[in-house]
């Protein structure tokens, strides 16, 4: 959980006159129940998962990891009203892409893009989403909350062989090959997320970025250096901007061998996103 603080602290540092960090509200019971269970909610309030989904999720639960996901989810509802408004935010967290509404599961207690397109929702029902999932795992539980939703459309650029070991089908997943290199990767988005977003003709996105792609990463499985999270981040960036297509960024995994690279990882994101802002 370092990554959060070390990447914030170095986003602070950068001192940019163009970006301001704001103080959350975290997310109420009422809005986690657009997309959650009452009982999973209690469950982890309580402290009282039952050994296997326990596991599966891999935190303890707790009224205290109840509290900080609700944080964290409120934080990407406030990204998504601030790039509604803006045209670019970041929640510098969230992108828990594989909790589903009645459990939690590799270290997503609660699904915080699905609880903030209810939010959307609720308020512009014809609200049409594209998730874009750079993760290095497929974001299963997004996929499977929204499945049957045509106004959401889910792309997901994942290791196919890799967690989660069941997939559930999105709008438009591509698989790649178990350490990929930066060049293959890139190839692979930039024939594929173009088309998807014309195919999704949104008024909003969710960009959920991913560290875990770089090559020490301990669980991502791909090879993508430095110079390739730029250009993957300049794509995208470039991508939204000419579409003006408001879009909240979310952190997603990372799991760099040097704890601190993944806080690097994450913060080089936010700020390049710094230079796209534009008016919606």
């Amino acid at each position: 959980m370092d990554k959060f603080w070390r990447a914030e602290a170095m986003i602070r540092a950068a001192d940019r006159d163009d970006l301001t960090i704001e103080t959350l509200v975290p997310a109420t019971m009422a809005q986690l129940r657009r997309v959650h269970t009452s009982a999973y909610l209690d469950s982890i309030r309580a402290g009282a998962l039952e050994r296997i989904p326990a596991i599966k999720l891999g935190l303890p639960a707790s009224a205290e990891l109840l509290h900080r996901s609700c944080l964290e989810v409120g934080g990407t509802i406030l990204a998504m009203w601030a790039a509604r408004a803006e045209g670019l935010a970041c929640n510098l967290a969230g992108g828990t892409h594989h909790a589903f509404p009645d459990r939690g599961l590799g270290y997503c207690v609660l699904n915080d893009v699905a609880i903030a397109i209810r939010d959307l929702h609720e308020h512009d029902p014809s609200a049409r989403i594209v998730v874009i999932d750079t993760d290095a795992h497929q974001g299963n539980g997004t996929h499977a909350i929204f499945d049957a939703d045509e106004r959401v459309y889910t792309y997901s650029i994942h290791v196919g062989r890799n967690y989660p070991a069941v997939k559930s089908p999105g709008s438009c997943d591509v698989e790649l090959d178990r350490y990929a290199e930066g060049a293959t990767w890139l190839a692979a988005l930039q024939d594929t997320l173009p088309a998807a977003l014309i195919t999704a003709r949104a008024d909003f996105a969710f960009w959920i970025t991913g560290a875990d792609l770089h090559t020490d990463d301990r669980f991502g499985q791909l090879r993508l250096a430095d110079a390739d999270f730029a250009a993957r981040d300049h794509l995208i960036l470039e991508l939204i901007q000419d579409r003006r297509l408001p879009t909240a960024i979310l952190y997603g995994g990372g799991y760099n061998r040097e704890r601190e690279y993944t806080a690097r990882l994450h913060a080089d994101t936010v700020l390049r996103a710094a230079d796209y802002q534009f008016a919606v």
